[in-house]
């Protein structure tokens, strides 16, 4: 039986960030992560991360019987930036990189939670289920076509179009304000709910952004990897 050996080669993808905030992220993470106490990991933080996500939908959830609980949404948001944007940035500050193990446990993560987070805006009452459904679909196609890209290219994308995971936590956090004032408004002559027009919003944006990365990346590999002496894939 194969077994996994601790040599096996990886070579950590080149990460590509070029969101709104992600400039002044960058210098805001590396400030903590050098004044994080050492009992501290990044496992920790991973877990936070993970935990708030979570505990993000629940309070969508629980604002079907609560509006407040939108507030303490925030709370949680807030909490997951904290733990997943900190914790691969305190890992290499502190030089206590696994790029394989960390790579897998995140992203393993953060599908999770993404569930959580879409079925708790599914019981909210606040967005039709199936809008919410297909968001996390969207959201899930859009984050395969990155892990391949990933293996196939070395090139992990964090952000499209100057946007990436704390773009839309802040526009999240803006929404949940907004939702305890207008959770309805009006749209040519109709009344539609903000967060339903908000999310067939971000199922068309992740929508194209897989259709252009796919083509992109598509005729990328197509002219690194050409046929040699007949050969097919």
């Amino acid at each position: 039986m194969a077994t996994l050996t601790h040599d096996l080669k990886f070579a950590p993808a080149t990460r590509l960030q070029d969101s709104l905030v992600s400039t002044a992220e960058k210098r805001a993470l590396i400030w903590m992560a050098k004044r994080m106490p050492r009992c501290i990991n990044s496992d920790y933080l991973t877990v936070l991360g993970f935990v708030s996500q979570c505990m993000a939908g629940v309070c969508y959830a629980l604002a079907r019987v609560n509006p407040n609980f939108l507030l303490a949404g925030i709370v949680c948001l807030a909490l997951n930036w904290f733990g997943d944007s900190l914790d691969g940035t305190l890992a290499r500050v502190s030089n206590q990189q696994r790029p394989r193990y960390g790579f897998y446990v995140d992203h393993v993560a953060d599908t999770i939670a993404a569930f959580f987070l879409m079925g708790g805006m599914a019981l909210s009452g606040y967005v039709y289920p199936g809008i919410a459904i297909f968001m996390l679909v969207a959201f899930l196609m859009l984050s395969i076509e990155s892990y391949l890209a990933t293996y196939t290219l070395g090139q992990f994308q964090l952000s499209y179009w100057k946007f990436g995971p704390t773009e839309i936590r802040i526009l999240l956090a803006i929404g949940n304000i907004a939702l305890l004032h207008h959770s309805v408004i009006a749209l040519a002559g109709h009344r539609v709910r903000l967060f339903d027009l908000g999310g067939a919003i971000a199922i068309v944006g992740m929508g194209f952004m897989l259709l252009i990365s796919a083509v992109k990346h598509t005729r990328q590999l197509y002219r690194d990897e050409p046929l040699l002496n007949g050969t097919s894939s």
